[in-house]
């Protein structure tokens, strides 16, 4: 049983069939995936019941790593670069054995290794690869930044010393020459690598009166991670500003910079910001993943009706597209993954940002300084007499910059823009508001999309359930017109019952009417109207509503992001 190929193991279970194999097969000598992996991702098992399969098949236990605690001594057992190199984590050990978790404990190789490092007896047991993955960084990485906080406090280096180590800007994290590092820098390197692999878009490193706090935003909402010594504040924070290139000596005034790491073979771009406080400089890190995979319609969650309606719109030869909603939903991936569909050898496209987030080859990319003069609106009207056909401007914050892209639109280029406001709807208000005249908006518009960030259910706890009839009351739901789901909470989950987020979009599209309804300076009250009696529109609550449908998220988490709608 042990020499049993995994397909075999699970075609003998029932899970899959002849034909389910053979299709993942052929998908895996495209992907180079494991088969395990590549049946996930096929949709055809889930992580849950491939671990029940090979739990069954192979007379091995599961174990939930979210009730264990790890001692620190388990870090002398198995080597990090080997437990991250095969996915394991040593669990438990004794003079003779160690238990280790595995996501793959058909991998014998990975076992074999184990033992020959650990010298003794290896036991595998699975458990879920988001679990293993967090409790290797857990292990590993609290291990490591409390090793570096104590040799931090009693070597007491200066920012000096560390700045002498690691004046760079690009490094790779995880790498054998970091165990050789100043304590500073591995103790920032495990909080970047730990929000890596929680997926965290922002790090918050926050000074208060006895300490800083470290805090991660995962799925949109924030959690406490770690805490830092008082002591060591600056330590930390003038390693931060060594990455992003800023002044360490300047603590008065804000400061921007950007770094990139690697770890795991991705690239990760990070934006740095400070910002004096009370207690010292706070420092937020931004962390981009540069995947092109999800800089695509469909990683950032467009299909059916909304992937035509966005083709449509972004296929357009003028007018400009505004991308709409607050901050954190999702516009700049929007905006670049139109970018990526429009860059092409047969068009000139130059964008303006501030700051320049992802680089993309063949685009003229043009960073905003607005100290030096080059604001939104002289950059534009410098844009103009490069003759583009295309022109993408980070975002409309006023009347000058608002009319000349209407303008541009309106001589034949197409601009992409960004604008906070709460839906489509709200964009022609806000245009209005800064001053545009309706004329123009009316001529130079093309079309707006509206969008939010919906926290998914995760896939390995999701079950059926029977939400609280106040918010099916407040949603307009019944409890008999489908079935509900949430998930339960797991290791894969940390227990939140979500895993990853996907956006729900609205479209505006202007047509005769609304350039009529426009024109006559008409507020969004007037559009609404107008779009509830429009074929086939989409509103933000009504796409929020197709993702409860269809089990992709919970009636909580469209009353949360509802909320949030003016």
């Amino acid at each position: 049983m042990a020499h049993k190929r995994l397909g075999d193991l699970l075609i003998e279970a029932g899970s899959i069939t002849e034909e389910q194999l053979e299709l993942a097969l052929a998908s895996q000598r495209e992907s180079g995936r494991r088969l395990g992996d590549e049946l996930i991702a096929d949709g055809i098992i889930t992580e849950t019941e491939l671990i029940d399969t090979l739990c069954d098949q192979l007379g091995i236990d599961y174990v939930d790593l979210s009730n264990k605690t790890l001692p620190p001594e388990l870090t002398g057992v198995l080597p990090r670069n080997l437990a991250r190199k095969y996915d394991m984590c040593p669990i438990k050990a004794t003079c003779d054995e160690v238990v280790v978790a595995m996501s793959d404990p058909m991998n014998y190789i990975a076992q074999e290794e184990a033992r020959a490092a650990s010298r003794r007896r290896v036991i595998p047991v699975i458990s879920h690869h988001a679990a293993i993955e967090r409790a290797i960084m857990q292990l590993y990485g609290n291990e490591g930044a409390a090793r570096a906080i104590e040799e931090m406090r009693n070597e007491r280096l200066g920012v000096t010393q560390d700045s002498a180590q690691a004046g760079v800007s690009s490094s790779v994290i995880g790498d054998e020459e970091e165990a050789q590092s100043a304590p500073t820098i591995r103790l920032v390197n495990s909080i970047i690598e730990r929000a890596i692999t929680e997926r965290a878009s922002d790090v918050h490193l926050e000074p208060r009166e006895g300490d800083m706090q470290v805090r991660m935003r995962i799925d949109g909402l924030m959690r406490n991670v770690l805490t830092v010594p008082r002591e060591l504040q600056s330590s930390v924070i003038s390693r931060l500003k060594i990455m992003g290139n800023m002044n360490i000596a300047e603590h008065r005034i804000p400061q921007d910079g950007r770094a990139n790491v690697r770890l795991k073979k991705k690239d990760i771009d990070l934006r740095l910001s400070t910002l004096p406080t009370i207690y010292g400089e706070g420092v937020v890190v931004r962390l981009l993943d540069k995947s092109t995979a999800l800089l695509s319609p469909e990683g950032i969650g467009l299909s059916g009706a909304n992937l035509e309606q966005y083709q449509r719109l972004v296929g357009s030869t003028n007018g400009v597209l505004l991308i709409t909603g607050p901050t954190g939903s999702g516009k700049s991936s929007t905006m670049y993954t139109m970018i990526r569909e429009r860059n092409t050898e047969e068009v000139k496209l130059i964008t303006l940002e501030d700051p320049v987030e992802y680089n993309i080859d063949g685009v003229n990319q043009v960073q905003i300084n607005e100290k030096a003069g080059m604001t939104f609106a002289s950059s534009l009207r410098s844009v103009l007499r490069q003759d583009p056909d295309i022109i993408a401007v980070g975002e409309i914050r006023d009347a000058e910059t608002a009319e000349i892209a209407m303008r541009a639109a309106i001589t034949g280029h197409l601009v992409f823009s960004t604008i906070h406001t709460y839906d489509a709807a709200s964009a022609i208000d806000r245009l209005l508001d800064i001053g545009v005249a309706p004329y123009l908006i009316a001529s130079g518009l093309r079309g707006v999309v509206g969008q939010r960030l919906v926290r998914t259910i995760c896939p390995n706890c999701r079950t059926e359930y029977t939400p609280d009839q106040r918010l099916l009351d407040l949603l307009g739901l019944s409890s008999n017109e489908m079935p509900f789901y949430h998930g339960e909470g797991c290791t894969a989950c940390a227990h939140t019952g979500y895993r990853g987020r996907t956006a729900v979009f609205e479209f505006l599209t202007v047509d005769a009417e609304m350039r009529r309804i426009i024109g006559q300076g008409a507020d969004r009250v007037a559009v609404r109207e107008h779009l509830a009696h429009a074929a086939n529109h989409k509103s933000l609550p009504d796409s929020c509503m197709e993702l409860v449908r269809a089990g992709v998220t919970t009636p909580e988490e469209v009353a949360r992001i509802i909320s949030t709608m003016d």
